[in-house]
């Protein structure tokens, strides 16, 4: 992933030129929650809310996250879902300046270092784990190792793609990964695994958001509303207790490789603002700024803020009340609660 990395950077040396325009394009790819956008688009919710601003967005599912996000940082898609982390060592540290459009979920669970053989987390030293490397599931490895005194210098980190996971962990070299949702249920459905430390141990750290291209989405408000609408219309009926909510949590639990009991259980695992007003409380609270910290020096430990970042400030992250970490005069990750608190007001 490093020398997608690298890549990635050069692509965005040239931005997507900033123009009113008509069409859109959305990648996401599969987790549970961006299941939401994908269902959207079969049920014609995305189609409802385009034909609203006279606009039209077209929806592409990726079956490999870091595809769509180097997609996303090149200027073939217009906005993309991914992480807060992601979000800044890939576009961000790319050049591209990203506006986190709609904070959709944190990760209550989701997220999850498995071992097999072994049921405690110190059992991990010594071994070799498998992960997408610089991803959340890196930062999550790097979380729990600090929680029972160990560093990454006690273990062995391969990188290894996400669709490769459950393949993986059933091979006799692979004892130890960490990884996300749906390859967290399906590995754990083996009877040799086991969950040692997830993601509801750093509660709101790990943040799945829609983004998009800050100067696509000034030249073009109306695509933010329209993509705050779509969201809050699918949370609203995928979390409803109703027939049509069941039939859509089914609907995404297939679209998914499960089923909708195996949805729901994913479901459980997430922190979903599927009410805006719980969004823009969230984005607007002073946790957002310690969790970004936390992040930024993650980053730039790794090297990923960019060759010869002389620190994590390198990249200015600007949050919600227009405060900003790091580089104010080189913002390129910006969280806003303005197209949420449109819809918290009703005013889409």
């Amino acid at each position: 992933m490093a020398a997608v990395l690298v890549a990635t950077t050069a692509l965005a040396a040239t931005p997507a030129f900033a123009e009113a325009k008509t069409d859109f394009k959305v990648a996401w790819s599969i987790y549970v929650g961006w299941m939401p956008w994908g269902y959207a688009e079969e049920s014609g919710i995305v189609d409802k809310w385009a034909d609203k601003y006279g606009i039209t967005i077209e929806v592409t599912q990726f079956n490999d996250y870091v595809e769509s996000m180097n997609q996303y940082t090149a200027g073939a898609y217009d906005a993309v879902t991914l992480t807060n982390m992601d979000g800044l060592s890939i576009p961000a540290a790319g050049g591209v300046d990203t506006t986190a459009v709609i904070v959709g979920d944190f990760s209550s669970g989701n997220d999850a270092v498995i071992l097999k053989d072994k049921a405690e987390l110190a059992d991990i030293a010594g071994q070799t784990v498998n992960l997408v490397e610089f991803s959340v599931s890196h930062y999550l490895l790097a979380r729990a190792l600090d929680s029972v005194g160990l560093t990454e210098r006690d273990v062995n980190v391969v990188n290894t793609a996400d669709p490769d996971m459950v393949g993986a962990f059933q091979t006799a070299d692979v004892t130890a990964l960490v990884t996300w949702n749906p390859m967290v249920s399906e590995i754990l459905a083996l009877p040799n695994a086991t969950s040692v430390f997830d993601s509801s141990q750093i509660p709101g750290e790990i943040i799945d958001m829609m983004v998009a291209n800050t100067e696509v989405l000034e030249a073009n408000p109306d695509f933010g509303k329209a993509l705050a609408g779509i969201w809050y219309e699918t949370t609203a009926l995928i979390t409803a207790d109703t027939p049509e909510g069941a039939a859509a949590r089914a609907a995404m639990g297939a679209a998914s490789g499960t089923d909708q009991a195996g949805f729901e259980a994913q479901l459980a695992a997430t922190k979903l603002f599927a009410a805006p007003a719980d969004a823009v409380a969230f984005v607007t609270s002073p946790d957002l700024s310690t969790t970004m910290d936390l992040v930024r020096n993650f980053l730039f430990d790794k090297g990923l803020l960019g060759s010869g970042a002389p620190s994590a400030d390198v990249i200015g992250i600007e949050l919600a009340d227009g405060t900003v970490l790091g580089d104010a005069n080189y913002v390129k990750l910006r969280f806003t609660d303005a197209y949420m608190k449109m819809a918290a007001d009703g005013a889409l």
